[in-house]
This record gives structure tokens, C-alpha cells and sequence, in this order.
């Protein structure tokens, strides 16, 4: 794994950790590239039973590095020839490269919790819109920021920020560019919860999590995932089909054991 993003795995909890120190974390074609891959390993690993996103140094992630926007003064980006035109090819999946590193938090299986400190800002923002929870320092600041270099959001804002603010909220975001601090976002609901220290929060909820059985937090993930804005009858079809299929598999029996005989589960990997 690249040293832009390192992973450490310690019993079911992957804790990952944007690298980037001297940059704030700022997204190059490299990041990317890293962040993806980080992901995309992740949502491999049956072992993996809950993942901490988080920044080394002293923030998130500032967003995209300036070296691209100076690259965009030249003109647009899909005629650029490589760089950040690469960024926006797609293969069979319905988000393209830039968006990946984002979508593939929210696509991973398991629960990704993301703890922000210091600034979440522009594309930052938008990769820890892609977790489930987030987990964020009162003076953390976030922005939905690419307005200020007169662009949109393109990094599957659509798909997450839509889950979590009500239309004009986002669109009120979206049009200003405004900064908010952590205590702010968590009002407006961008923020799950609030901690003075973020990422010790995130991995203390991410070890509860894997010691839940894995395959009824990952059930868990789908459901909600593949239902939230489905109609009725796919919701309710796919509440039955997942609980069909994990009542008296044995990890769904291990609960109940562990539970009748008051003492810690075993649980097997997904």
C-alpha cells in the first residue's frame, strides 16, 4: 500500500490514514490513486469488520492540490491530456475516477466511520461525506468549497450529501462555499457527532462495531444502503431476504449463545 495512505489492522478495525502531512492531505493524481486502492483492498478483506478514515498532521484533507487548479487556468481539464483528465474516465461502474475515492467508502461493506480534524474542505469534505458516521472536532472546519474556484462538487456529492441535509440546505452550501466549523455542521447534520478527540471516538465506536456479528453489520450496511430511497415493496423484499439468510447461520447462533450464556461472542470472519 502506497505510504500516501496507510492502513493498520488490529482485531477487525482497519484504521486508515491520509498521509500527506507536508500538503494537508491535499488530493493529487497520486492520492487518488492511493485512496482508491486503500479501499478497494479493504472491501476485499473478509477480516475487515469496521474502518477509521482519518488525516495525519493537522487536518482531514484540504481538497484538491493547488497544482491542479493551476493546471485548469490552461483550459478544460478533459482536453488537458493526462493528469486531471484521467480523472474523469470511468469503466463498467457508475462513478468515474475522481469520484472513486469518495464512492468507494460508501460502496465498502462494512461501516467507515471518518474522524475530521482541522479542515475538511472541497473534495476532502467530500470523500468523508462518503462514510456512514462521521466524527468531527467542535473546531474542525468544512466547507463545500469548489464554488470558490468556480466549479461543482463532482466527487459523488450527489450521492451522499443528499442523505443528510434537506435540498436547500445543500444548495445553500453548495452556492457559498461557506466554511463551517464542526459544531455548525453537526446542526445542519453533515456531522454525525461531535468529540474533542475525534479519531480516538471513531476507533472506540469502530472496535464496538466489530464486536457485533460481521455478518449482520454488513446485512445492516446493505439494508439501509440499498433501501433508504427505494419504493416500499424493495425495501420490505430485502428486509426478509437478508434476515432469511442470517438466522441460524452460525455466526447469527453464536450471538444468541453468547448472549444466553453471558459472556463474549466468537464470532467468524464475514
Amino acid at each position: 500500500m502506497s505510504e500516501l495512505v496507510t492502513i493498520t489492522r488490529t482485531d477487525g478495525v482497519a484504521d486508515v490514514r491520509l498521509n500527506r502531512v507536508d500538503k494537508y492531505n491535499a488530493l493529487s493524481p497520486d492520492m487518488f490513486q492511493a485512496i482508491i486502492a486503500a479501499g478497494e483492498a479493504l472491501a476485499a478483506d473478509p477480516g475487515v469488520r469496521a474502518v477509521v478514515l482519518s488525516g495525519n498532521g493537522r487536518g482531514f484533507c484540504a481538497g484538491l492540490d493547488m497544482g491542479s487548479f493551476q493546471g485548469m487556468a490552461s483550459g478544460p481539464r478533459a482536453s488537458s491530456g493526462g493528469g486531471t483528465s484521467a480523472l474523469l474516465t470511468r469503466d463498467d461502474r457508475p462513478e468515474n475516477h475522481a469520484q472513486r475515492p469518495a464512492y468507494v467508502w460508501k460502496r465498502l461493506p462494512v461501516p467507515v466511520i471518518a474522524a475530521i480534524h482541522g479542515v475538511a474542505f472541497g473534495g476532502g469534505l467530500q470523500i468523508a461525506l462518503g462514510a456512514d458516521i462521521r466524527i468531527a472536532a467542535p473546531d474542525a472546519k468544512l466547507s463545500v468549497m469548489e464554488i470558490k474556484w468556480g466549479l461543482v462538487p463532482d466527487m459523488s456529492l450527489t450521492q451522499t450529501l443528499r442523505d443528510l441535509v434537506p435540498l436547500d440546505v445543500a444548495k445553500e452550501l453548495t452556492f457559498t462555499g461557506r466554511i463551517l466549523s464542526g459544531t455548525e455542521a453537526q446542526a445542519l447534520g453533515l456531522v454525525t457527532r461531535l468529540a474533542d478527540d475525534p479519531l480516538a471516538a471513531a476507533l472506540a465506536l469502530a472496535r464496538e462495531i466489530a464486536g457485533k456479528s460481521p455478518d449482520a453489520i454488513r446485512a445492516g450496511k446493505q439494508l439501509l444502503e440499498e433501501s433508504w430511497r427505494a419504493d416500499p415493496r424493495t425495501g420490505l423484499e430485502l428486509e426478509s431476504k437478508l434476515q432469511v439468510a442470517l438466522i441460524g447461520s452460525p455466526n447469527q447462533v453464536e450471538a444468541v449463545k453468547a448472549n444466553f450464556e453471558s459472556r463474549a461472542p466468537a464470532f467468524k470472519d464475514a
